[in-house]
Formats: structure tokens, C-alpha cells, sequence
């Protein structure tokens, strides 16, 4: 007879997955980091589930030299939808748990890795307007030059070294998303053996 209950460990794995989900509201996701020979210490951004923290007015004060649009808290969509769609998350991790049916954990596997890569092409849509839209009367003007920062890791742009990657919030969010993979696999394992 086919089984259908969660073994202990997706059990465990996924309240541990739940209660991270809910940690990454409050931390946060992703960091870039500007460095320069005039800015030894580097400047840093960070951006959270409902906010930007950091350097980043400073970062606009020089991205109005290049023609870049200023940083504004207000001005992403995001912000106002992300903490509820990881808080939405978090239940699901918690009902999937609750509900003890392995095709709950492959509908919420499926749907955060959909979530996962719909962020990671907004994050990189919205990194290609900032880097490429650029006002043509700025200060200094590049031909064919382009200030898109990496969607991950480090890229030369003039004299800043721009680093781009995700910080405790955005290494939850990618754990999470192994985790689940690994659990379906494992479910899906051990569904075969038992027929």
C-alpha cells in the first residue's frame, strides 16, 4: 500500500525551513558592495524583504555623475509584497507539516523554486534598468558603457569594484529551496520502494 505521510526528517526539515523563512523577513537579503581607491572601506547596500539599509545615499550621490537613477525606497513594488510572500511561505512550510501528505511537499517545492526564480530575474531586471537607462546629459558620459552591478559576484565598473551576492536572508532562502528539492527526492525515493 502507498504511503503518503512525511518521514520525520521532511517533518523537521520542514519547521526548521518554516521558522527561516520567517527569520529572512527581518534580515537581510542581499548585499552590494562598492569598493574604490577613494572609498577604501567600501560602501555597502543591503537589501531587505520591506527595505534598503546602508550606504546607499551616498551610492546616489555618485551615480548622479553617471547618469543613474537615484535608489528610493518607494520606488520598488517589491518591498511591499515580499515580507507576506515569505511569511506565506513560512505557513506553508508549517500546513505542509500539519496536513502530513507528500504531495504537499511537491506543490510547496515547486512553487518557492518558481518564487526563487521569478525574484532572481526581477533582481536582475531591475539591476539592468538602474545600470543601463541612464540620463544622457549626465556629468560623465561613456559611449557604450553600462553600470549593471552582478546579479552575483564581482564586475569592474570604471574605477568601483561592484559585489553583488546574498546575505543571511537570501543564503536562507536558497537553503530552503535545497532543502526541498532534496526532501522531494528523497519522498519520491522512498514512495518507489514501498510499491
Amino acid at each position: 500500500m502507498k504511503n503518503n505521510s512525511l518521514s520525520k526528517l521532511s517533518k523537521i526539515l520542514l519547521i526548521t525551513s518554516g521558522i527561516g523563512l520567517i527569520i529572512s523577513i527581518f534580515v537581510p537579503i542581499w548585499a552590494i558592495y562598492l569598493e574604490a581607491p577613494q572609498y577604501p572601506e567600501g560602501l555597502g547596500m543591503f537589501l531587505h524583504a520591506h527595505k534598503i539599509t546602508g550606504d546607499y545615499e551616498i551610492i546616489n550621490g555618485l551615480n548622479h555623475y553617471i547618469g543613474m537613477k537615484e535608489i528610493h525606497q518607494e520606488d520598488f513594488w517589491e518591498f511591499k509584497i515580499l515580507p507576506y510572500a515569505l511569511g506565506f511561505f513560512a505557513a506553508l512550510a508549517f500546513l505542509t507539516v500539519f496536513i502530513n501528505n507528500k504531495k504537499w511537499l511537491y506543490f510547496f517545492a515547486a512553487l518557492f523554486l518558481i518564487f526563487g526564480v521569478a525574484f532572481m530575474v526581477d533582481f536582475y531586471l531591475w539591476e539592468y534598468d538602474y545600470g543601463h537607462n541612464l540620463n544622457p546629459n549626465a556629468a560623465i558620459v561613456v559611449p557604450g558603457m553600462s553600470y549593471q552591478p552582478p546579479l552575483l559576484g564581482f564586475k569592474q565598473l570604471l574605477n568601483f569594484g561592484a559585489y553583488s551576492y546574498p546575505d543571511i536572508g537570501g543564503w536562507i532562502m536558497f537553503g530552503v529551496g535545497i532543502i526541498l528539492v532534496v526532501l522531494s527526492y528523497l519522498e519520491i525515493k522512498s514512495s518507489k520502494k514501498v510499491i
